[in-house]
Order: structure tokens, then C-alpha cells, then sequence
């Protein structure tokens, strides 16, 4: 499919702006050191451990380093799942994510051998406990721990702590922890990107250019921006791009990693549209990813129209035209 380069038009405020709800999230796997290794590894067979400091007092969780002499804490301390709350607070309404789906209190916990308290997730049934301060409980584990501090489920009042599991001395240590992270917002597209994003939606590649006072036209970009990066100037006009252009810059991935779609090798390049001033970020296909190079013309490749949303996606990927390769001097501006 090639799209039709038309002249400019102006951008219509009366359409007002698209908006979605919109989730970012990643795992972050981080490795834990020796210390809080031991924490995560004790937790995984249902027992919980402290670190010694210079002055005698059990941290818990384990401190990695005395904060008094600084220097690093070795002496691993087993202490009781059980403890007395010393301070709380109640949680009437709990998030998404938070440890219980019923009200529930957060409390600052020291368990009987730890001088730091620990702050966890104590479970009243959903009822408010009118006073906690004082109150002997204990930690509940997940019915499969697997060496994280959402191993205890939660502690629960009663002085009785909960069988431990066996020793794992088989299983490797704990070393590495995954730790999900996520937010989610109500994002509101500016007057260009949701001309932009319309625009995609019937298959046209909209740019976004400004006009100097005099009445010159600067750079195009794509996709449009607010203002011009360059001047400040606003962008005032939109123009329909063609959907050929040619690789600037790329590379090639060879790595795997969690959630990929494409098995490696692949090349992911940036394609300067035949109009634009500036290159964008798209995967180039149908040709062995050793013969990609600065310079080839490529042309896209769209999904079939019933598949076509509100993003760039709309274009599956981009594969050689046949064309002969641009000159190096009509694109080395844009590397």
C-alpha cells in the first residue's frame, strides 16, 4: 500500500485530543549479594533471619552494612516468625497489588530475637482491630514459597507460629530476584500526535512541519511534534507522507529476551521517510539481516485493514522495494 503525498493542511483543534489508559511495566531482576541472599533462601523453607551489627542488635530484615561502623555485616541470626506489633496503621480500602483483597492493617512488627522492627501486613479478618500496639502475631506463609519477602502472606494474631519447611540444602541459594514494577496512567495525546494517530488509523503517514514568519516551511517531522525542536516555532501544518523511505541507521538483534516477539537476528532500522527530516524507528524484514545497509529504499508493509488501530503498528514491518540505494549525501544529515 503507498500512501498519497498531498500538500500541507491545517491541524482542526476542534477534534478534541484521544485518550487512553495506559500501563508501563517491566521486571527488574537485580542479583541480592550474600546477605539478603541468606534472607531469601531462609524465607524459601519458612524461616526468617537477621543480620548482627557492631553493637549486638539483630536487624530484620538483614541489614548488609553496620550503621554504626560501616562495614559489612556477616554474622547471619535466625529469630522466631513470631513478634508484637509496635506501631500500625489501618488500610480500609486496599490497592491492587497490596497483600490482601480485605481491609487489612500495615504494622511495624519486631519479632522475638530482632531488635528492628519489620514492616508487614497483619490480617484481622477484615474487621478493625480497634488496637493493635502490643499485639503478639504471627507470620502465614504462601502455601509454595520461593525465596521472597512475599513468602509470608501476611501475619496473623495468635502466638502459635507455623511449621517450617523442610531443609533444601539441595536446592541452589537464592542470588537473583525479579522484581515486577508497573504504573498506570490516563495519557492524554496532544493535538498533533492525535491527528497523527487518527491518521494511521486510515492508513496515512502525517507529518507535522512549521512555517516561519516570512513564510518559509521548516523541517517536516515525523510524527509531528508540538513545536519545532529547532526554532520553537509551532507546528501549524500537517503533510502526507508516502510510506517509502530509506534506512539511515540500524541494527542487528541477536539476543533473546522475555517478551520478544521476532526470533533473532532481526533488524530494527531507522527508515527516513521520502518528504521527512527526520528518521523513526520501525523493523525492516523479507531480506537476510546481514544484506540490510545504510541506504537501502525501503516501502512498508500494512496489515490487513481490518487490523488497523490507533499506532504505528499498523504497519507490520518494512521490506526492500527494489529501488536502487539512495546517495549517501541525500540522507547523511539525518544519521
Amino acid at each position: 500500500m503507498n500512501a498519497r503525498h498531498t500538500g500541507p493542511s491545517l491541524i482542526d483543534d476542534r477534534e478534541p485530543p484521544l485518550s487512553a489508559p495506559l500501563k508501563l511495566s517491566f521486571d527488574y531482576t537485580r542479583s541480592v549479594g550474600p546477605v539478603l541472599g541468606a534472607f531469601f533462601t531462609a524465607l524459601r523453607s519458612r524461616r526468617i533471619v537477621g543480620t548482627r551489627g557492631s553493637d549486638g542488635r539483630v536487624f530484620v530484615p538483614p541489614a548488609e552494612y553496620d550503621p554504626v561502623t560501616y562495614q559489612a555485616l556477616t554474622e547471619v541470626v535466625p529469630v522466631s516468625a513470631v513478634g508484637t506489633v509496635v506501631s500500625w496503621t489501618w488500610q480500609p480500602e486496599p490497592l491492587e497489588g497490596q497483600p490482601l483483597d480485605r481491609p487489612f492493617a500495615w504494622a511495624l512488627i519486631r519479632l522475638d530475637g530482632a531488635d528492628i522492627a519489620l514492616l508487614h501486613a497483619v490480617d484481622t479478618d477484615g474487621e478493625h482491630p480497634g488496637d493493635l500496639t502490643g499485639a503478639r502475631v504471627h507470620a502465614h506463609w504462601v502455601d509454595e514459597p520461593v525465596g521472597a519477602i512475599t513468602d509470608i502472606a501476611c501475619f496473623r494474631p495468635g502466638e502459635d507460629a507455623e511449621p517450617v519447611a523442610e531443609a533444601d540444602d539441595d536446592r541452589d541459594p537464592v542470588t537473583l530476584l525479579v522484581c515486577p514494577s508497573s504504573i498506570e496512567i490516563q495519557h492524554s495525546a496532544s493535538q498533533p500526535e492525535s491527528a497523527y494517530l487518527r491518521a494511521l488509523q486510515q492508513g496515512k503517514l502525517l507529518g507535522g512541519r512549521s512555517v516561519a514568519a516570512d513564510g518559509t516551511p521548516g523541517p517536516t517531522y515525523f510524527p509531528p511534534r508540538e513545536a519545532d525542536p529547532v526554532t520553537g516555532t509551532t507546528m501549524t501544518e500537517f503533510v502526507e507522507l508516502p510510506d517509502t523511505g530509506t534506512v539511515t541507521t540500524f541494527a542487528i538483534i541477536n539476543i533473546p529476551f522475555p517478551g520478544q516477539r521476532i526470533k533473532p537476528p532481526y533488524v530494527a532500522a531507522y527508515v527516513l521517510l521520502d518528504g521527512a527530516d527526520i528518521p523513526f524507528l520501525h523493523l525492516v524484514t523479507e531480506i537476510d539481516a546481514d544484506q540490510v545497509r545504510m541506504g537501502m529504499r525501503v516501502a512498508a508493509v500494512w496489515k490487513p485493514r481490518e487490523q488497523w488501530g490507533l499506532g504505528i503498528d499498523n504497519i507490520d514491518y518494512f521490506r526492500p522495494s527494489g529501488e536502487p540505494d539512495a546517495d549517501y549525501d541525500s540522507y547523511k544529515h539525518h544519521l
